[in-house]
């Protein structure tokens, strides 16, 4: 049997937090919060939560959930229940409630406190890379309380988590280590804010994935078929398409240039996904909207999926020459207006000979990603079909069929495509193993994956791309722009597919994160 202690009677869970409290302040009690991570309880929290006490009855620490906590890979270092429970022994503190939202809000509107608390280094709203303190702010208000900065004592969790505690491989360490000292937190800051004026061109296939969910129940008795229960099914914007909602987090000014069909449910679908202004795509009946639906099993809640087998929506001509002249007319348009142009080319119809002649002709910074897949094995090869690339992204088998060998030395066979291109930047990403990078002096950069424990892989490439492109046109050092990138390959697998775009917000406070050391 276990024994209460005065600690666990401090726990209070999130549904039955609101009319805890509202007891509390029908009685007359003052209450007062702070909300936060609280990853590591050093000396600056202790006085941080004694000054908030001093201003009211009750104290109440509110804590973001592990899941929810957007510090980076390996955060937070504690889980939940470690978490509550040293914070629950404190004396100043009087609750402690785990609150399932990676924001303040919902906190908030179930505490209801009379002063709600932040460090003073929120004084300052241009601090909070989430922008969320806003929001903060006007529920404080919305709910009665008032706002207060506190915290005579300053000292950092994630430094000391860093340099004492760190949840990442050593190789990581040592790789932000690396970065840091060439781009601390808030240049990082500074430099991702800077992407913002930049003109950005996507060209490429538009993709949309459709995820069948199944719960798979065995073999059937006389064909021997995989049998499974249908669950859900879901469409998502993947392709060139998933890349402009990367980009959109970082810049206002990106168009995207596609081909689709006529389908009922496109534009409606399309609608969800593309600002106005943003849509250049072209139309054309004699074309098959590319679908590429993939029947999956999930594997619980937050640990992905085990995808089964997948039905490939495809067309097996290429565009007809009205529909590849209104292509060209498009990109003829609009191609010099860029400053960057990001060609996403999985070998479905699009980039045909006279459309990859014209980006590489126009183009004022080329990115290219060229990519293999089970639909044009052998056939899509970076190097059989360009010849310019400003910066390129690859994989693992990309890069053998470019090279035309199984056995490579990874780096000497990157850097001599890049001189083959004569390219700024190159990458190649090797999974779960490495990163390379290379640049125009011919200096390479490695770095291992930051997040161990992916959901689902599938755009995690063009995640990687999206970044790595604002951060090549902006002449960024190759170790940071390949942080850049990894952070954002780091984002896109603990989502399944392409449910969501990287979120500008998350990205830059873990990127900060990890830079502190």
């Amino acid at each position: 049997m276990k024994v209460l202690t005065s600690a666990d009677s401090k726990i209070i869970a999130f549904d039955d937090a609101a009319g805890h409290f509202a007891k509390l302040r029908h009685a007359g009690q003052r209450i007062v919060q702070c909300h936060g991570t609280f990853d590591l309880v050093h000396p600056g929290h202790i006085v941080h939560f004694e000054e908030a006490r001093a201003l009211g009855d009750i104290l109440v620490v509110t804590l973001t959930a592990e899941k929810f906590v957007n510090k980076g890979p390996g955060r937070p270092f504690f889980d939940d229940a470690m978490r509550t429970r040293w914070l629950a022994a404190l004396a100043c503190v009087d609750y402690v409630v785990i609150i399932p939202f990676p924001a303040a809000v919902e906190a908030i509107e179930a505490v209801r406190p009379h002063y709600y608390c932040k460090g003073t280094e929120y004084a300052d709203q241009a601090n909070d890379v989430t922008g969320n303190i806003a929001d903060d702010v006007s529920t404080v208000r919305r709910c009665g309380g008032q706002m207060r900065y506190v915290g005579s004592v300053v000292h950092s969790s994630t430094k000391l988590l860093n340099r004492h505690f760190s949840p990442y491989a050593p190789e990581v360490q040592e790789f932000c280590q690396l970065v840091a000292a060439e781009c601390p937190p808030a240049e990082f800051r500074r430099t991702v804010e800077s992407f913002a004026k930049l003109k950005v061109l996507v060209i490429g296939d538009i993709i949309f994935d459709k995820y069948t969910t199944v719960e798979v129940q065995g073999l059937t008795a006389k064909d021997r078929i995989l049998s499974g229960r249908y669950v859900e099914e879901s469409l998502q914007a993947g392709g060139s398409l998933a890349v402009l909602r990367h980009l959109r987090e970082f810049t206002s000014q990106v168009k995207l240039i596609g081909l689709t069909g006529t389908e009922s449910w496109l534009n409606d679908t399309l609608a969800q996904y593309l600002q106005p202004g943003e849509d250049a795509v072209v139309r054309a009946k004699s074309f098959t909207t590319v679908v590429k639906q993939r029947f999956v099993e999930s594997k619980g809640e937050g640990k992905g999926v085990n995808k089964l087998f997948s039905i490939n929506y495809l067309n097996k001509e290429a565009p007809a020459p009205d529909v590849q002249k209104a292509l060209l007319s498009r990109i003829t348009s609009e191609v010099d207006e860029a400053d960057l142009v990001i060609v996403m080319d999985f070998g479905h119809g699009l980039m045909e000979d006279k459309v990859r002649d014209l980006v590489q002709r126009r183009a004022n910074f080329l990115v290219v990603n060229c990519q293999t897949n089970s639909a044009n094995h052998g056939f899509n090869v970076i190097n059989r079909r360009y010849r310019r690339a400003d910066a390129f992204t690859l994989d693992q088998t990309e890069i053998h069929l470019a090279a035309g060998n199984r056995d490579l030395n990874y780096g000497e066979a990157l850097t001599d495509l890049a001189k083959t291109f004569q390219s700024r930047y190159a990458w190649l990403t090797r999974g779960a193993t490495e990163t390379l990078g290379r640049n125009c002096r011919k200096e390479l950069t490695r770095c291992v994956p930051f997040e161990r424990s992916p959901v689902d892989t599938v755009g995690a490439g063009d995640a990687f791309c999206a970044v790595a492109s604002l951060a090549a046109v902006s002449g960024v050092p190759l170790p940071v722009a390949t942080f850049m990138g990894q952070l954002a390959g780091a984002q896109a697998v603990k989502v399944v597919g392409n449910t969501e775009p990287i979120n500008k917000g998350r990205f830059l406070k873990a990127g900060q994160s990890m830079l502190t050391v």
